[in-house]
């Protein structure tokens, strides 16, 4: 990706560095802030050609930063590490991300679904506002330099395009991201560096994933759970995918005022309305976002998971019976279908889909899949296509600037920790949140070791 976004060249390694932050991603670029508004000298190091490639991807279709909800609620998005998460957010949360973006000449308002974006919804000028209060507070940027570990005596090691370097630091920052979208630089190769060190690390996996759908042509009802039982014990892998005519058909389209519910082998339970969109082999989009991370789970420990589609969330079961049984004369099924019920396109696709031409003339049937269609998952789409990461450095192993216990001085941020969030400004909120705590840490640890 061509980023508008111009980066400060390439201007060697310094020979004092206070801190150098690896990583120039929001994370990165917020420890940096902290630091270098305290005076400290700052260096910023990323392997990409200019800073901000995912931020500006995120920014495509309108850069949402935050979100609107009060702490108390904002705060449970983080599901098993809200306790952990709660006390950055506390500090730097939507309120403080909406004052920080005034600050630098960007104005922001609340959307209809209570997500806040810039006004001109585009995130380039928002980051060359902040790259350029960064330089003018002497923050220096170093392109092209690939993180290569620790040398012997702890300095950086670093590839760059003048061949291999090393900047000894008082005190590190870590924020490289996760594994997803790695053409942007996110690519995990930080995992063994940080595992050669004694450094935590929980196998990395997809957030805000897509995923792959059982193929839907076999016998319904028990003889259908036995069939998936059985495929899912064989070799190869089950069948995956839409039938040619429903992907030729349907492929890229949205469902639209949708419910989806699941509840998994735990007892957890979701249940939400939304859109989300048909892919060639499955599903993906903001409503299966949302249930990723039950999905994912489940898939890991069981192999598949089966969660239910509601096409009329605003009709009850027996209104959409009666209409269905409703005389129809000589029209056919989708005429009914769309002018008793509004069903038509993709909607009525994934009915015949899934009931076949014999039980969809069935009404009982047809009802009960109108509410509670059962589509089985059965894989998490790969890594890299991800919206984000989940897994990533144990806060267990860190402590409470987020400095690594196992490592002092080095200190970690954003997506490279393990949390996980859904989408809605919430893993832009956390990881800039992060990236204050450690530029903090890293402060306090400069206090208490002088030169």
């Amino acid at each position: 990706m061509n980023a508008p976004v111009p980066s400060a060249p390439d201007t060697g390694t310094s020979s004092h560095c206070d801190v150098a932050i690896v990583g120039a991603g929001p994370a990165g670029l917020m420890a940096a802030e902290v630091l270098a508004q305290a005076g400290v000298a700052v260096h910023l190091f990323d392997a990409m050609p200019s800073v901000g490639r995912k931020f500006l991807l995120a920014g495509k279709g309108g850069l949402n930063l935050t979100h609107s909800e009060p702490h108390a609620v904002f705060a449970t998005r983080f599901a098993e590490r809200q306790a952990q998460v709660e006390p950055w957010l506390a500090a730097f949360g939507g309120p403080e991300i909406r004052a920080w973006a005034q600050g630098l000449g960007v104005e922001t308002f609340v959307g209809t679904s209570g997500r806040v974006f810039p006004a001109d919804m585009k995130a380039a000028p928002l980051l060359r506002a902040w790259l350029q209060r960064l330089r003018s507070q002497g923050v220096v940027f170093h392109m092209r330099h690939r993180w290569l570990g620790w040398a012997g005596d702890g300095a950086l090691r670093f590839v760059s395009p003048g061949g291999e370097v090393r900047v000894p630091a008082r005190a590190t920052v870590l924020a490289l991201g996760g594994a997803s979208w790695a053409r942007l630089g996110s690519d995990g190769a930080w995992v063994p560096l940080l595992a050669e060190r004694g450094i935590a690390v929980a196998p990395l996996r997809p957030a805000n994933c897509g995923f792959d759908v059982l193929r839907v042509d076999m016998p319904a009802g028990e003889t259908r759970r036995a069939f998936l039982q059985e495929l899912l014990g064989q070799s190869p892998a089950p069948a995956v995918g839409w039938t040619p005519h429903f992907t030729d058909r349907f492929a890229g389209q949205p469902f639209k005022t949708v419910a989806l519910s699941f509840t998994d082998s735990q007892g957890r339970t979701f249940s939400r309305r939304g859109e989300f969109v048909a892919t060639a082999t499955g599903v993906e989009g903001s409503l299966v976002y949302a249930a990723s991370h039950l999905l994912r789970d489940e898939i890991e420990a069981h192999g598949h998971a089966t969660f239910h589609l509601d096409l009329l969330p605003d009709h009850t079961p027996e209104h959409v019976l009666v209409e269905v049984r409703h005389p129809r004369g000589s029209r056919s099924l989708s005429s009914h279908l769309k002018s008793r019920l509004g069903l038509d396109g993709i909607k009525a696709g994934i009915l015949y889909e899934h009931l076949g031409k014999e039980r969809v003339n069935d009404p009982a049937a047809l009802a009960q899949a109108i509410k509670a269609l059962p589509i089985t998952v059965v894989s998490s789409r790969p890594l890299d296509e991800a919206i984000s990461t989940a897994g990533g450095v144990a806060l267990e192993a860190l402590d409470a600037h987020l400095m690594a216990t196992a490592a002092p001085g080095v200190f970690c941020a954003g997506e490279m920790l393990d949390w996980e969030a859904p989408t809605g400004g919430y893993l832009l909120t956390a990881s800039m949140a992060s990236g204050r705590v450690a530029g903090q840490g890293a402060l306090h640890w400069l206090k208490g070791h002088p030169q």
